[in-house]
């Protein structure tokens, strides 16, 4: 019916936006918007340094996406910038020290365009084993960490008097992070990987009614904007990565629409974890 190029995109991309949608409500929840953007930024150069040093490009966007997310933290605890200000500073700087580098490497043919806007209709069969063996361990360790994770969303001093440990929860929050934006990559590239992120969380919380359901939703949602989005790439010759993107907007904008009731989301996620993340 499809060709085989079409139908791994939909795996594919069904995947990933199954494993991107409950990461994404800890970003809204959290306001943590600008920090996927960091972590993506921080990509192209990890893209620089695995063709530099002929590394394996997903671990080395790993490395340098982690290491990113550890600088963060230890410059917070010196509190010397507001943290939005930080992820300025690493988001440009990262993407920077990623383009000088691309261009001093002359002997290196590079896509830029294919790392930005990544070429979903170009995943292998085995860039599919590696979304979804990748997707399922970071579901498995959202649904562990669930708990000190929601906990420390809500209340951080509470969740430490409970023994939650939100420092650590928050840790490997951003390594998951680190390892959906490596996975992510190749697929939805640098500069989408954010709203893959946010746009579907940001949709289920207008019908969610718990934390739990609103995940599950942002989950089932990223997935109807992938399927609408390539069949919508299919139909208008436009762009696959992008196409997503404006699918996930469409839907966003339909939430906004006054029907039914307004999920009581709000109710279960007090925004009493303070500051701009």
């Amino acid at each position: 019916m499809f060709d085989d190029f079409f139908t791994r995109a939909l795996v594919a991309g069904i995947g990933l936006a199954i494993t991107v949608g409950p990461l994404g409500c800890f970003v809204i929840w959290r306001r943590m918007a600008y920090f996927g953007d960091t972590m993506a930024h921080s990509a192209l150069l990890g893209v620089a340094l695995s063709l530099l040093f002929n590394l394996n490009l997903m671990l080395s966007v790993f490395i340098v996406a982690a290491v990113v997310s550890l600088l963060l933290l230890l410059l917070q605890k010196r509190g010397a910038l507001s943290t939005d200000a930080l992820l300025g500073i690493l988001s440009h700087s990262a993407l920077s020290i990623g383009l000088v580098m691309v261009a001093f490497m002359t002997w290196v043919r590079i896509d830029l365009v294919g790392f930005l806007f990544g070429d979903i209709l170009a995943v292998s069969e085995a860039d599919i084993d590696l979304v979804w063996g990748g997707g399922i361990l970071v579901l498995f360790a959202i649904v562990y960490l669930w708990r000190p994770l929601l906990a420390s969303t809500v209340n951080p001093e509470l969740a430490e008097a409970e023994g939650l440990q939100p420092e650590r929860a928050r840790l490997y929050f951003m390594l998951l992070m680190a390892l959906v934006i490596a996975i992510a990559m190749k697929i939805v590239g640098i500069l989408l990987i954010t709203s893959l992120l946010i746009i579907p969380a940001a949709t289920a919380r207008r019908f969610a009614t718990s934390p739990e359901i609103m995940a599950v939703l942002a989950s089932v949602i990223g997935a109807l904007a992938v399927t609408g989005g390539l069949f919508g790439s299919l139909h208008f010759d436009t762009p696959s990565g992008p196409s997503i993107v404006v699918a996930a907007m469409g839907l966003f904008v339909l939430s906004l629409l006054p029907f039914g009731r307004k999920g009581e989301i709000e109710t279960a996620i007090h925004s009493t974890h303070g500051g701009h993340h």
